[in-house]
């Protein structure tokens, strides 16, 4: 396959990838479409046998391996983009998993078909084995995003006023996305921790550019944390979303009350509606607990508690996997 015949490049960084990154690799080979593409995986350092399940029998598979202390959200994006051979350049964690054979089909569509989308993301669906409520957070999330298939900025003063428009607009995962390369080298990933990829769609639409959503291009990715884990997410969360665009998520220690409440309330109500106490019970019992970890997580994020800036490690999960 030449530079010129490869229009697509999916990049795929990997750190201890098993089980899912098998099963990602088997779906890509898998998907149905009129293009040449490549795959290019950029490990950092595992160690659990995810580098032997890279199909490198498959010419259209290239391994790159880096320190695990060089790899960075957008430095190693960048990273996969510099040597990409496609003028689109997907990216895929190693734990999305492609739903169907037209996940890559449908999700370079909108560039394809309008020269002005700079970047698009596909919708994310639980895993068979997820919590019902993890399940439903996803669907009701996805669900509200659809109706921004594209946006761009055409009335300032309200980008500027309505901070919820702003986060519609900003929303962008690397979990499964694509952007247009030409776009990328003048624009490339901010080097941060975490949401670079929110980050960079806030750069492409303040610029002019416009990013599409694709509902039919779908990918399994999903995770049932535990209650430290869940919290430690929520708080990387919550302090980049800060850090880079000003959003508190949880501004006080009543407001995070407040959320506990308030989300432990609805969650009771679907676990009735939907008889998941019967069906799913263990997951309804854990449920409020997980809502105390996230809104507590939030609150840390923000707060500036020096214990917590002190002891950053044990609240950091995004620092712990980064061996920071």
């Amino acid at each position: 396959m030449s530079k010129e015949e490869c229009l697509v490049s999916i990049i795929i960084p990997v750190k201890n990838g098993l089980p899912h990154v098998a099963e990602v690799y088997r779906m890509i080979r898998r998907q149905n479409v009129d293009f040449d593409f490549e795959v290019i995986v950029v490990d950092s350092g595992s160690m659990d046998g995810s580098l032997d399940a890279v199909p490198l029998d498959d010419e259209r598979f290239r391994l790159i391996k880096i320190p695990s202390a060089s790899f960075g959200h957008g430095r190693t994006r960048n990273l996969g983009v510099e040597i990409s051979r496609g003028e689109l350049c997907v990216f895929l964690t190693h734990d999305a998993v492609p739903a169907n054979s037209q996940w890559l089909q449908e999700l370079v569509r909108p560039l394809r078909e309008d020269g002005r989308i700079a970047a698009a993301f596909g919708r994310h669906i639980a895993h068979d084995n997820a919590s019902p409520f993890t399940t439903w957070e996803l669907e009701t999330h996805f669900e509200g995003l659809r109706q921004w298939p594209v946006v761009w900025i055409s009335d300032a003063r309200e980008y500027t006023r309505d901070q919820g428009l702003r986060q519609a607009f900003h929303f962008y995962s690397d979990n499964s996305s694509c952007l247009r390369k030409s776009i990328w080298k003048m624009y490339p990933y901010p080097d941060v921790s975490f949401a670079e990829d929110q980050l960079w769609a806030k750069m492409i639409v303040e610029a002019g550019y416009r990013k599409a959503f694709s509902w039919d291009s779908i990918v399994y990715h999903s995770h049932d944390y535990s209650f430290w884990a869940r919290l430690m997410r929520s708080y990387d969360e919550s302090k980049a979303l800060y850090e880079l665009f000003g959003y508190r998520l949880s501004p006080s220690r009543t407001e995070a009350i407040r959320q506990i409440l308030r989300t432990t309330a609805r969650d009771m109500r679907l676990a009735a509606v939907n008889r998941w106490i019967f069906s799913n019970f263990w997951a309804v019992v854990k449920q409020p607990f997980d809502n105390i970890a996230r809104q507590v997580g939030y609150y840390l994020g923000t707060a500036g508690l020096s214990f917590v800036k002190q002891n950053e490690t044990k609240f950091s999960r995004d620092k712990q996997l980064m061996g920071r």
